[in-house]
């Protein structure tokens, strides 16, 4: 009963917010997808039946989706942090694994990431802590965007970031904003290169005080591949 209630709420919602499915079916730059037409009855009034079939358009998994998909699979990466205020300080190392696979029917990608990382301890000293962290991945048709959410056990908040594709250079670049203490907000900005099918590079750069500055870089190597 509870599916059948979203399933007609979401229904309701499309015939009232008439805006929102009068866009194109989203596509990034490079990689197309057939528009769709208005949704208006003579009346000026919203088309029931249009506006269902403009829905059911918009929940299409094109090649935006397709992207993410193959990058599907075991991955083994290793990561560097400059978290250092010394700027000739060596960066912090580590290691860890993730499982990318799609779900909903290709229409979203969720990753599972697990390693292990250096954090001071009560006692000020170093130590191993076990990381874990997942992402949801997709595009929005309606926003013509890539899409993620972020999650780890080293918070309790959720990042979600907006994306585009660079076909040319095969690079998905993501935006977001974090506030990791109460009204610290720090503009983010998401880099990552899809190397070939058995690598890519992710660039992490933050913005302080007007400057941006890279502070991360997770290279992945499919499992099993040098």
């Amino acid at each position: 009963m509870k599916t059948f209630t979203s399933l007609i709420t979401i229904v309701s919602a499309a015939l009232i917010a008439t805006p929102s499915f009068a866009q194109t079916s989203g596509t990034s730059p490079g990689i197309g997808t057939a528009p769709v037409g208005a949704a208006t009855a003579p009346t000026g009034q919203p088309n029931p039946q249009e506006m269902m079939k403009q829905m059911m358009e918009m929940s299409k998994v094109n090649e935006n989706h397709k992207l993410l998909a193959d990058m599907n699979g075991s991955w083994n990466y290793a990561i560097k942090m400059w978290m250092n205020p010394d700027p000739n300080a060596p960066p912090q190392q580590s290691k860890g694994t993730a499982t990318r696979k799609s779900v909903m029917n290709g229409r979203y990608v969720a990753m599972d990431v697990t390693g292990k990382m250096q954090m001071p301890g009560e006692d000020g000293k170093m130590k191993d802590v076990q990381f874990k962290g997942m992402s949801v991945e997709g595009y929005d048709n309606a926003k013509k965007k890539f899409v993620s959410s972020w999650i780890d056990n080293m918070g309790t908040g959720i990042q979600f970031s907006e994306g585009t594709y660079d076909p040319a250079s095969k690079t998905l670049t993501f935006t977001s904003e974090i506030e990791m203490m109460p009204g610290m907000k720090m503009p983010v900005r998401e880099v990552l290169k899809l190397t070939d099918k058995d690598h890519m590079l992710l660039e992490w750069y933050e913005t302080h005080g007007g400057q941006e500055k890279k502070t991360m870089e997770i290279a992945y190597t499919r499992a099993g591949k040098k």
